[in-house]
């Protein structure tokens, strides 16, 4: 499979969502990375290289139920984070990690972002949720792996689909989004970044500000998505 066209396309594509996660200024150096999944494969950026110096050729393929490495360079050190969210939610077909500044300083402060306003309401069906700290034992063992469960258990506490929910904070380290493609994981990751700074911002001008009444939550969540919805701005 990895020989046809269109797996060949794909490499080009994650290289470039890769990169685009740079130009967004939402990464910096060699952090964060982004993935899709192709079939029973994923494919993401390599461990610490630099993707100017890199090809399609070079992009990691890992089968996802095994976690081998089919062709290309060492993957991503979060290989394991991003494995478990593909087995845990089929519906995902792209994920990205980064440590863009507003979103990591949330995480780094152990907050949830609340929904302020109808930005928000557009994209997440109830607050911005950040994991429990996670245990010695989940450091100290796959920490990479402990760190996708921790995300799944969170996204299962709020009950939501991770499609209401797409995107997280991993308390203490930094902001994980997803969507159905990479294309709309990478946009993601860049409305998470927009909606933590208005939200910080929001809290310098009102510290005590209440999140929006659920009604206007609602109203706007489900104007944007689900059978009813009708909005494109």
């Amino acid at each position: 499979m990895e020989n046809t066209e269109f797996f060949k396309t794909m490499k080009i594509k994650v290289l470039e969502k890769n990169n685009e996660l740079i130009l967004l200024g939402l990464v910096i150096g060699t952090f964060g990375n982004a993935s899709a999944k192709e079939g029973s494969s994923m494919l993401i950026k390599p461990s610490g290289v630099d993707l100017s110096l890199i090809s399609k050729n070079d992009i990691s393929v890992v089968e996802i139920n095994s976690g081998k490495l089919l062709s290309g360079k060492s993957p991503s050190s979060d290989t394991p984070t991003h494995l478990e969210l593909y087995r845990s939610f089929p519906q995902l077909g792209g994920i990205t990690h980064t440590h863009s500044p507003y979103a990591t300083a949330w995480a780094q402060a152990g907050n949830s972002i609340p929904c302020l306003g109808t930005t928000h309401a557009d994209y997440w069906r109830g607050e911005i949720p950040v994991t429990r700290p996670m245990t010695d034992k989940e450091i100290y063992g796959d920490y990479e792996k402990e760190t996708g469960k921790v995300i799944v258990e969170t996204i299962k506490k709020v009950c939501v689909e991770p499609l209401e929910c797409p995107g997280i904070l991993v308390m203490s380290h930094g902001p994980f989004t997803w969507w159905e493609t990479i294309e709309e994981a990478v946009k993601n990751a860049e409305i998470l970044e927009y909606i933590a700074k208005l939200s910080w911002l929001t809290h310098q001008l009102n510290p005590s500000i209440p999140a929006i009444p659920p009604s206007l939550h609602s109203r706007h969540f489900s104007r944007k998505h689900g059978p009813q919805s009708y909005y494109g701005q």
